[in-house]
C-alpha cells in the first residue's frame, strides 16, 4: 500500500510570525502536496474497498461450500436418488406376488442377509443404514457392496431422521417394513447408555410414526431380543413368560419397544410382528460377539476370557445360525396381515404377534470354544473369570413351538456346522489363505 505523504513543517507554517508572506512558489508546492496526499488517500480507500470485497467474496464462498457440504452430508434427495429408490423397491416377482420392503439396518449382520434373501426371491428391497462406528464400519460397507451387486439400494441415513423417512414413504408405497436397525450389545450400554435410547426407542418411534402416517400403512416386522427374558429362570423361554425384569439397559430398551409397538398397533391399526432373536451367528457376523472375537484372538495367539456363572457354572447360549433366522424373518413378512389403518386412522383391530427365533439347543461357551479350536486347528489360551454384573444372563433357551406352528419355522443348522461355515468365511475375508488349509 502506498505510504501517506506528510507535509513538511515549513510548508504548513509561515517562516515569520505575525506576517503572511505571499510566496507563489511556496503555494504551488503546498497545493502539489495536497493533491498527492488526496490521491494517496483515495488509493488507500480503494484498496480498503477491494479488501472488503475480497473478504465478502470469501465469506460468501465459504457459505456456499458449507451449504454444499450439508447437502452432501444428507446424501439423499433429488430426481436421480428417487429413481434409485423406486427401482430398488420394485418387486421382480409376478404382479401382486412380491413385497416392497424397507429394511433398516440393511448393512448390519441380520439386515444384509435378510435383504439378500428378499432380493434373491424377487422382492423389492430398499435398505437404510447410518453405518455407525459401534464396530468397524468397513465391514458394514463390505456388506453394503454385496447388496449393491444385487441391485439393492442402501440409503445412508438415520431412522431418527423424520424428513428422510417421510420422503422414502412418499416415493414408495412400501408393503412391509423390516426394522432391524438397533444399538446392539449388552456391555456397551455401561459406556454409552444414551445410544440405546436414541436408536432402540427414539428410532423405533420415528419409524412407527412414518409407518402409521403412510397411506397405505405397511405391515411392520421388527427385531426384539431374547434379552427381554432378563432374570427369568424358567427354561425354555416362552413368549408368554415374564419379561418385566430386564438385566441390562439393552434388554430394557427392547422391552420398551414391545410395549411401544403394542400401543401403535392398538391406536393406529399397524400390523406388528416382533421377533426375539437368540444369539444369531454366522458369516458376516458382528465383531463384538463372543464367537467372532474368540476366533480373532485365537488366530492372533491372544488369550480369550470365558465367563462363568455362580458356583462356577458354565454360561450357555441358544446359538442360532443366520440362515435359520433369515427364514424366520421372511416367514414373518409372508404371514403378516395388512395393517388396518389409513393415514394414521385405525379402521379395525390389527394383527399383533411376538415370536422366539432360536435353535432350541443351548451350548455352553467352553463347548463352543472347543468347536472353534477344532475348525481353526489352534488351541485357545483360555482365561476363566466370574461373570461380572454387566447385564449378561447365565443362559438362554428358546421355546419355538409358536414360531413352528404359525411360521413353519424349523432351524436345521447345529452349532458345529454353523461355526465351520463362519470360520471358512472369516479366514477368507481377513486373508488367512494359508491357514485355511489346516482348518478342518
Amino acid at each position: 500500500m502506498p505510504p501517506l505523504l506528510v507535509a513538511e513543517e515549513d510548508d504548513l507554517f509561515p517562516p515569520t510570525p505575525g506576517k503572511f508572506k505571499t510566496d507563489h512558489h511556496h503555494l504551488h508546492r503546498h497545493h502539489r502536496h495536497l493533491r498527492r496526499c488526496f490521491a494517496s488517500t483515495s488509493a488507500t480507500f480503494m484498496w480498503a474497498l477491494f479488501l472488503l470485497a475480497l473478504a465478502a467474496s470469501y465469506l460468501s464462498l465459504q457459505g456456499l461450500l458449507s451449504s454444499g457440504n450439508r447437502l452432501l452430508a444428507s446424501s439423499w434427495g433429488g430426481i436421480q436418488w428417487e429413481k434409485q429408490v423406486r427401482v430398488s423397491a420394485r418387486p421382480r416377482r409376478p404382479a401382486g406376488a412380491g413385497h416392497s420392503v424397507l429394511v433398516t439396518g440393511a448393512a448390519g449382520f441380520v439386515g444384509a442377509h435378510v435383504s439378500l434373501a428378499l432380493r434373491k426371491r424377487g422382492d423389492g428391497v430398499v435398505g437404510l443404514d447410518n453405518f455407525n462406528p459401534y464396530y468397524d464400519p468397513s465391514l458394514k460397507r463390505s456388506r453394503a457392496s454385496l447388496l449393491r451387486a444385487q441391485k439393492v439400494f442402501v440409503v445412508d441415513g438415520d431412522v431418527n431422521d423424520a424428513r428422510l423417512l417421510a420422503k422414502l414413504f412418499d416415493v414408495v408405497a412400501f408393503t412391509h417394513v423390516m426394522h432391524l436397525a438397533a444399538q446392539a450389545g449388552v456391555r456397551y450400554a455401561l459406556e454409552n447408555p444414551q445410544s440405546y435410547v436414541h436408536s432402540n426407542v427414539a428410532g423405533l418411534v420415528a419409524l412407527l410414526e412414518a409407518s402409521r402416517s403412510a397411506n397405505p400403512q405397511p405391515a411392520f416386522v421388527w427385531a426384539s431380543s431374547s434379552s427381554v427374558y432378563g432374570l427369568n429362570d424358567k427354561s425354555p423361554f416362552s413368549e408368554s413368560d415374564r419379561t418385566d425384569r430386564p438385566a441390562s439397559l439393552y434388554a430394557a430398551t427392547k422391552k420398551a419397544g414391545e410395549e411401544i409397538t403394542h400401543a401403535y398397533n392398538h391406536i393406529y391399526g399397524l400390523s406388528i410382528t416382533g421377533l426375539r432373536f437368540f444369539t444369531v451367528y454366522g458369516p458376516w457376523g458382528r465383531p463384538d460377539m463372543a464367537y467372532f472375537s474368540f476366533t480373532r484372538n485365537i488366530l492372533q495367539g491372544k488369550p480369550i476370557t470365558i465367563y462363568r456363572g455362580k458356583n462356577r457354572v458354565d454360561l450357555a447360549r441358544d446359538f442360532t445360525y443366520i440362515d435359520d433366522v433369515v427364514k424366520g424373518c421372511l416367514a414373518s413378512l409372508d404371514t403378516a396381515r395388512k395393517s388396518t389403518g389409513s393415514g394414521g386412522k385405525k379402521r379395525g383391530p390389527a394383527q399383533y404377534r411376538v415370536f422366539n427365533l432360536g435353535n432350541t439347543s443351548p451350548v455352553t461357551v467352553p463347548e463352543m470354544v472347543s468347536m472353534l479350536e477344532g475348525h481353526l486347528g489352534v488351541r485357545a489360551r483360555r482365561r476363566e473369570v466370574e461373570m461380572p454384573g454387566n447385564g449378561d444372563v447365565p443362559f438362554t433357551h428358546a421355546n419355538i413351538s409358536s414360531a413352528r406352528r404359525e411360521l413353519g419355522y424349523k432351524p436345521t443348522t447345529d452349532l458345529r456346522t454353523g461355526l465351520k461355515r463362519f470360520v471358512k468365511w472369516y479366514l477368507s475375508y481377513y486373508g488367512y489363505s494359508n491357514h485355511g488349509k489346516s482348518a478342518h
